[in-house]
């Protein structure tokens, strides 16, 4: 369970990446979402204004048109036949509808931003002498609204001749033309219109991943003045939309608790590192430490490693460095194990060669027989104890081949050759035969290792008993071999000692106790092993050899 828990190292490197980079990415992507709104909330507050304009301008004109009017220019109008007729509706409404919502449209990241709009032209036509006067009592209506709303408003007649206006010297527009505006056409037209252009002229226009884009913007928004299918005239509204820097400025509460919560995102995102990453790193480096100033038992899995990768690498470690331990206290072991071995012949040989030199004239033929014997008989044991040490050492080191050998060949070459040194050898066991899995002079050497311990530890006359049988159970496949005697047996107090090297119980006869050793090394690399059986009678071990697949 807790290995589901842990995360991949690839997998924290890359949510921190991501965090990081999402973080400035989030930052902008949000100020740019928050000037749009601006620019939106902007269009939106025109759109209102303009609408209020538009109704007011058709208030004035039914009034002024009205026969009880009294006014001398507008009396004899009819509202009915003044403006243009609109052939197609911009938009296909129910006519019992009386809503006329208007959503803002405009999109800083969308939306084409114009040039700076031209100034007003001198036009074919004159005003209209209706939308004159109504623009007379326009003119301070609007200059007062704008005092509160900020706009620029300009009211144009459906010639497009301006008859109202509250730009600076807006006394000196009225009569000018707005025909070169394209969405004065389109109000013109029947269809309200916005629009972003630039501010102001001869200054380049901000990159497009600027987060104060719009304080060079102005929104422009037309509406068409409309009565009974009939454009009386237009609106157009001007504004710059709110500052980013004043709106962000008005919300700085908010914004300094976002920061303070990104600023412990990041703060959590570190620490989250710090403990999955460089505290488990850092422990291991500890371990490693101290296992370098020669402690044993230092390096240990780590409790709380963090993630796979380090899980995996704290266990490896630890299983390397308990594996080097080991082998460095089997090489202690076994070289107080050599130096004793080879200390007794060769105390003996030196007080032998001693002897024979300061008193050979004074013994005689039988004595110094005897002391040549002691030589030889010592000389010959450490030529064993060192065949037998390069053979374990072969066996430790040994790289296991393609090399197989027919089972019960083998099986049978080892019993007749014991059989020629006086043991009696009983072959029992299956009468087809399998491919081992190693050279057939390793299992060799490991069969005759066996019998030649029965032969030198059963007595006068031992009967071995010499069968095999299939491990239908193992993996990889294997073949058991059972070696049992009948001779003197293994004791309680040595059964645990018998696979040490050196340990033997007949050292005086010049055995060196790495028999079993060598076979239990030879076995295990190849992949199989040996065990000691109990048995009411003599000793028995059971081998398994694995086969060839």
């Amino acid at each position: 369970m807790r290995n589901l828990l842990r995360f991949r190292l690839r997998s924290i490197l890359l949510l921190t990446n991501l965090v990081i980079l999402a973080l400035p990415l989030g930052g902008i992507t949000w100020l740019r979402l928050y000037e749009s709104a601006l620019i939106r909330q902007t269009e939106s507050e025109l759109i209102a204004q303009g609408a209020f304009v538009a109704a007011t301008y058709r208030a004035i004109a039914e009034r002024l048109t009205a026969p009880d009017s009294g006014d001398p220019i507008a009396a004899n109008r009819m509202l009915e036949d003044y403006g243009y007729v609109l052939v197609t509706p911009p938009l296909e409404r129910d006519p019992g509808d009386r809503w006329r919502p208007r959503a803002p449209v405009l999109d800083l990241a969308d939306d084409r931003i114009l040039p700076t709009a031209p100034p007003p032209a001198e036009g074919v036509d004159t005003a209209d002498p209706l939308a004159w006067r109504i623009g007379q009592e326009l003119n301070p209506i609007l200059r007062q609204a704008q005092r509160t709303t900020l706009a620029g408003i300009t009211v144009v007649d459906y010639r497009g001749v301006i008859v109202a206006s509250t730009q600076d010297g807006g006394g000196d527009e009225l009569g000018l033309s707005l025909l070169n505006h394209e969405e004065v056409q389109q109000a013109l037209g029947g269809k309200a219109a916005s629009t972003l252009r630039a501010r102001r002229s001869g200054q380049p226009a901000p990159p497009l991943d600027s987060i104060s884009r719009s304080a060079r913007l102005r929104v422009y928004v037309t509406e068409p003045i409309v009565r009974e299918g009939r454009v009386l005239g237009a609106v157009m509204l001007v504004r710059t939309p709110a500052n980013l820097r004043h709106a962000i400025e008005g919300k700085r509460q908010p914004l300094i608790a976002a920061g303070l919560a990104l600023l412990g995102l990041v703060l959590a995102l570190t620490l989250f590192s710090a403990l999955t990453i460089s505290r488990p790193v850092r422990q291991l480096v500890q371990q490693a430490h101290r296992a370098a100033r020669g402690e044993t038992g230092a390096v240990t899995p780590l409790r709380h490693p963090g993630t796979q990768e380090i899980a995996e690498l704290s266990e490896t470690v630890a299983t390397m460095a308990r594996t080097l331990e080991q082998r460095a206290q089997y090489i202690r072991d076994f070289a107080a194990h050599v130096s004793h071995e080879f200390k007794t012949p060769l105390t003996a040989i030196q007080g032998s060669v001693e002897l024979l030199r300061e008193h050979d004239a004074e013994m005689s033929p039988e004595e110094r027989t005897r002391f040549l014997d002691i030589l030889t008989q010592d000389a010959r044991r450490l030529e064993n104890l060192v065949r037998k040490l390069l053979e374990l050492a072969r066996a430790d080191v040994m790289r296991v081949g393609d090399e197989s050998c027919d089972l019960a060949l083998v099986l049978s070459g080892v019993a007749e050759r014991q059989r020629g040194l006086g043991l009696k050898v009983e072959l029992q066991g299956r009468g087809d035969s399998a491919t081992a899995a190693m050279a057939p002079e390793t299992l060799d050497s490991i069969l005759g290792n066996l019998l030649d311990n029965a032969r030198h530890h059963g007595g006068a006359d031992v009967t071995v008993s010499l069968s095999w049988a299939l491990d239908a159970g193992s993996q990889p496949p294997c073949a058991v071999v059972t070696v049992a005697d009948d001779g003197q047996g293994i004791s309680a107090a040595n059964a645990e000692r018998i696979f040490e090297p050196f340990f033997t119980t007949r050292r005086s006869s010049g055995n060196t106790g790495l028999g079993l050793a060598i076979i239990r090394s030879l076995l295990t690399a190849h992949g199989g092993g040996i065990e000691r059986v109990p048995a009411a009678r003599g000793a028995c071990f059971r081998v398994k050899v694995p086969l060839k697949t």
